[in-house]
């Protein structure tokens, strides 16, 4: 399985050229990321520029995914800003290449993105996708639950309004989980420091 890895503020800067490449493919392949074709390079870097506040604030969480050094896919986490919705968080812009597709990519991304909500305090996880995709495939084979469509809500790349399906999962099972692995392992450790 190819690296993923955060990106602080300076690493985010410094991808914005293998981000703005990964949006475009996305575009071009049809994907409904909020961009109408045509689609320049240019148009997507100014795009990731503008979200490198949110990065440098700690708002914005971005993964990427690194085969052979080159980005084939990314995640962002989008963290609830106000106090009284801290314990949710928004799943943004997780693309992989089309020659990346097919190998699992975007199930480790959203995996990654999954265990840094709950590291944030984040146990509700949104978001939304075109309904029939293949990202809709993903979520719903991922333990997330559609609560809604909404008809016509956004254009595809050539500008054909589509129904937007949108998503939410509960992390609180897995949060329990991981409370439940590190208890048992605590104990054994002092199982075996006592003798």
């Amino acid at each position: 399985m190819p690296a993923i890895e955060r990106l602080t503020a300076d690493d985010f800067d410094a991808g914005v050229k293998e981000l703005a490449g990964l949006l475009v493919d996305a575009v071009d392949s049809g994907a409904s990321v909020g961009f109408l074709a045509p689609f320049g390079h240019e148009e997507a870097a100014a795009w990731w520029r503008s979200q490198a506040p949110a990065v440098a604030d700690g708002s914005l969480l971005v993964w990427v995914c690194r085969d052979g050094g080159a980005v084939t896919g990314t995640v962002s986490l989008a963290l609830a800003s106000k106090p009284n919705a801290r314990h949710r968080a928004e799943i943004v812009k997780l693309m992989v290449h089309r020659e990346a597709r097919g190998r699992g990519l975007s199930r480790a991304l959203l995996a990654t993105a999954e265990q840094a909500a709950l590291d944030a305090g984040a146990d509700l996880l949104l978001l939304d996708t075109e309904t029939g995709s293949t990202a809709e495939h993903v979520y719903r084979t991922g333990g997330w639950t559609r609560y809604g469509i909404v008809p016509g809500y956004a254009g595809s790349p050539d500008g054909t309004l589509q129904d937007c399906s949108f998503f939410y999962k509960r992390l609180e099972a897995k949060r329990l989980e991981a409370k439940r692995l590190e208890a048992k392992r605590l104990g054994a450790k002092r199982f075996t420091a006592s003798g």
